[in-house]
């Protein structure tokens, strides 16, 4: 194999972290050439987001060295937890959740923090220029002009990307950036990211999405366990040999047997949720949910999926229309009639809604039904009978933890999801609302999640899955619909359902127009 001619612009050398006992990061090297796009895969606490927040400033390296070049070209070393000397040596990141001020336009988005504010308004004309040129060069077009909280999410992205370009980065770090994207708009980005590496961009890609991976990058670094286990080509590379390197073992492919649904036991019927001029609102929705079936629902964030989970879930009334959920009237918000009635909610921010951190595995696992009969007597609760059951649901869901009374925010992003789904679904609940189930879930998690809720649709359970990622709702839903701009479509079998028809009508299209 010929030496990669092109410059070397980022060099990690025996990266080491440790918090306390844990080694985060295990003397890891890593290099990215000028023009490179380099895919950085793991699972949930292989430590990827360690080594990312080393090299932006975040954290500092109990050992290693992080080399970056210049605009010479010359490599000199990176100093050591400061995210503004990452942002000089030219190390851009856009992350997962994005940092803008959504009342501010995109234009004062991107140069905040660039120049006084008192010299803005001097400097307006040759930012602007600076900025039109970018967009010329990279393709990012969107409206500088109008308040972020008013653009699509692929327009933030957008915004998010040309900050960077902005400060004149020669490394973008993109941290699962297609999570929140419909297909074209993942397409659309693709195509960027691959134009900015033509002019010489070196790129970081971080994501669970496999087949994005093989298809924009050319060389794959793998994580397992804090250590590099993989750096090879994505040439020859599959999705079942990447995610085998990830885990340490063969994933056994998704199947999802056909569905045999029952009597509804949810039922929309012109529903109306949010007030008309609130953005993630629901607008005369119809929608039925039967036992033992998936139906997913489909949209960008903030179309109306919050709204519907949150009537689902007893946290708000219908403003018009008759909801039925589990043969109940649902006319006012009453999340504790909801769970007595038999509705199991994952949320979607497990960290906010899911969970409370400061308390055990094994509270979090009755935090819901605490004024049970099976988890009080006379007044006092029963901590023994908990803990036992937690320490079952631990083993049985395979929740890596020291035991039952760990504290909940010592466990990783899928443990934590691990001790949610143990508490829903050991209920045997009539319907699951599976709102956003698996985000930022690695593989192993995923499959694991996407298994048991198969099994509650096959037990007999209705399952509302909310999801944005597509290819989760085709491997799980039997029918999906689609929300945008408050309007549900009628749910649709997913065997006649493409990827591209559902992503044009997220994006606004209507279902004949999709087609």
């Amino acid at each position: 194999m010929h030496p990669d001619p092109r410059p070397l612009v980022l060099s990690l050398s025996g990266i080491t972290k440790r918090f306390g006992p844990l080694t985060a990061n295990d003397h890891i090297d890593l290099d990215v050439r000028a023009g490179e796009i380099v895919a950085l895969l793991g699972e949930n606490g292989a430590g990827k987001t360690t080594l990312m927040s080393i090299l932006f400033g975040h954290y500092v390296a109990d050992e290693g060295v992080v080399h970056i070049a210049g605009p010479d070209g010359q490599l000199s070393a990176l100093p050591g937890g400061s995210a503004e000397a990452a942002l000089a040596a030219g190390i851009g990141m856009v992350h997962q959740h994005f940092a803008l001020a959504e009342n501010l336009t995109g234009f004062e988005n991107i140069v905040l923090g660039t120049q006084s504010l008192w010299t803005l308004g001097l400097r307006r004309g040759a930012a602007r220029a600076k900025l039109e040129r970018l967009i010329t060069e990279s393709g990012l077009a969107t409206d500088l002009d109008v308040p972020v909280a008013r653009l699509s999410v692929g327009e933030q992205q957008r915004i998010e990307i040309l900050k960077a370009l902005y400060r004149d980065v020669r490394v973008l770090i993109l941290d699962e950036p297609t999570a929140v994207l419909t297909p074209q708009e993942a397409d659309g980005l693709a195509a960027t990211v691959r134009t900015l590496a033509a002019k010489g961009l070196a790129v970081i890609f971080i994501s669970h999405k496999l087949h994005e991976v093989l298809a924009l990058c050319e060389r794959v670094v793998v994580l397992r366990g804090g250590a590099k286990v993989a750096d090879q080509p994505t040439l020859g590379a599959s999705r079942a040999s990447l995610a085998e390197l990830m885990v340490g073992r063969p994933i056994p492919a998704r199947e999802r047997p056909p569905a045999n649904p029952g009597a509804p036991v949810l039922v929309l019927r012109g529903v109306s949720v949010g007030a008309p001029d609130q953005r993630d609102r629901l607008q005369g929705a119809d929608l039925e949910v039967r036992a033992g079936e998936i139906v997913g629902i489909a949209g960008v964030s903030g179309n109306g999926q919050g709204a519907l989970a949150q009537l689902v879930a007893g946290l708000a009334s219908p403003r018009a229309g008759e909801a039925l959920i589990a043969g109940l009237r649902a006319s006012r918000a009453d999340p504790a009639g909801r769970i007595a009635a038999g509705i199991g909610r994952i949320p979607e921010d497990r960290h906010r809604d899911g969970t409370i951190g400061a308390l055990t595995v094994a509270e979090n696992y009755v935090l819901e039904t605490i004024a049970a009969p099976e988890n009080q007597r006379a007044g006092l609760i029963r901590r023994d009978d908990i803990r036992r059951r937690a320490a079952r649901a631990i083993a049985d869901y395979d929740v890596r933890c020291p035991g039952p009374d760990a504290a909940v925010r010592a466990l990783s992003g899928g443990n934590m999801q691990k001790v949610v789904l143990a508490r829903v679904l050991e209920r045997a609940p009539r319907l699951v609302l599976a709102h956003q189930p698996t985000r930022g879930l690695d593989i192993g998690a995923t499959t694991d999640v996407h298994r048991r809720l198969i099994a509650a649709r096959d037990r007999g359970a209705a399952v509302l899955l909310i999801s944005e990622d597509l290819d989760e709702l085709f491997a799980l839903s039997d029918r999906i619909a689609v929300v945008h701009a408050g309007h549900l479509s009628a749910a649709m079998d997913t065997a006649g359902l493409d990827i591209r028809t559902v992503g044009l009508m997220m994006a606004g299209h209507a279902a004949e127009e999709a087609a």
